[in-house]
């Protein structure tokens, strides 16, 4: 399917495994020009993706990224900002390090390359495009991961005010992102049988993957979503079933209507 993205040069943050694997993989079938950045790339990283190590958190290193990536591409076309994560950690015994660490990881940073990138963006006759992958754990509670889950509530704010601040030439959106099976899911849900349980809970029958999520950057980096900037796409197979509908001693007549 040809979307306008032939040829465009892409930066992925976190870009070497997960769901950042998964979104160089829709952009290299749309035929667009990927590179992975993350601080150490995968032993199982894919060799036909550009590769360059950056911490995302250190701004010099960031300013050297970009500046590299433009003098051998000529032009940056577009953004992902999806380094982040956090381990499971109840922020009553969590250290202030910790807390402020993750806060840096998933919305500091972001904000530091989509700065890096703006400034290069900004004088091309094309612009361009950022898009941030945040999480519903920004809208609902984050039990367990709760400076993550304020850090990526702060992402999606900072998405729409940087979206007022750079129109028209460079546009920035979100991608609000459930539950996505990767190489790490064990850590957060437990084995196959606990990875199930929790895709079952969620009306589209899985979790996501990270070429669900892919393909939803994709349609935001490209020409077909050109007057789209300062929003979220949710990217969640229908959200997470309330758990009244499970408590309720009433006949359950949404699992009737289900196929």
């Amino acid at each position: 399917m040809d979307i306008g993205l032939a040829g465009k040069v892409v930066v992925v943050t976190g870009g070497v495994r997960g769901v950042g694997a998964g979104i160089c993989e829709v952009l290299t079938s749309l035929g667009a020009v990927p590179i992975a950045c993350a601080r150490r790339t995968a032993d199982d990283a894919d060799s036909a993706v550009e590769f360059v190590s950056c911490d995302v958190r250190d701004p010099d290193a960031v300013d050297a990224m970009i500046d590299r990536i433009t003098e051998r591409h000529g032009r940056l076309d577009g953004v992902v900002n999806n380094a982040g994560g956090s381990p499971f950690a109840p922020a009553a015994d969590a250290s202030p390090n910790f807390h402020r660490k993750i806060v840096e990881l998933n919305m500091l940073a972001p904000l530091v390359v989509a700065q890096a990138a703006y400034s290069v963006m900004r004088y091309q006759d094309e612009g361009g495009s950022i898009v941030n992958v945040s999480s519903v754990s920004g809208h609902r509670p984050s039990p367990g991961t709760a400076g993550y889950g304020a850090a990526k509530a702060g992402l999606d704010s900072l998405t729409g005010s940087l979206a007022v601040e750079w129109a028209p030439r460079v546009r920035i959106n979100s991608v609000i992102a459930g539950p996505v099976r990767t190489e790490q899911s064990a850590l957060h849900y437990g084995d196959e049988e606990g990875i199930a349980a929790v895709g079952a809970t969620i009306p589209m029958g899985r979790m996501a993957t990270g070429a669900d999520v892919g393909r939803a950057v994709a349609f935001l980096l490209s020409p077909m979503a050109d007057y789209i900037t300062g929003s979220t796409l949710t990217v969640h197979g229908g959200g997470e079933r309330p758990a009244f509908l499970d408590a309720a001693t009433t006949d359950n007549r949404w699992e009737q209507t289900r196929p």
